[in-house]
């Protein structure tokens, strides 16, 4: 059963988009990667170097640092809509620190 792309928000269509940009996933259209599928597990069956390849590109594209030993990190990669959510949510911690250190 395919879900339709209505299930994906605005910034999971952006990060669907870096993500078949990043590993070259000729094949797939960033609008057909479901939210919730599995990174790993699921239909893109990702490997360990495209791990990091896609923790690279994240870093440089939205300034967010994704550390192997961080137990977040694992669970950030479950899926498109969590990967998503930690990009955000990273974003939102550093802009909140850098509010704070400035002021």
């Amino acid at each position: 059963m395919c879900m339709s792309e209505a299930n994906q928000t605005p910034f999971e269509l952006e990060v669907a988009g870096l993500l078949v940009e990043t590993l070259n996933l000729e094949d797939i259209e960033a609008a057909a990667i479901q939210p919730e599928d599995g990174l790993f597990d699921g239909e893109l069956a990702l490997d360990s170097v495209d791990a990091l390849e896609l923790a690279l590109a994240v870093s440089q594209r939205y300034s967010v640092q994704l550390k192997a030993e961080d137990p977040g990190t694992r669970e950030a990669f479950t899926s498109l809509r969590s990967l998503a959510g930690f990009i955000q949510t990273s974003q939102g911690a550093t802009q909140a620190g850098s509010a704070v250190s400035s002021g």
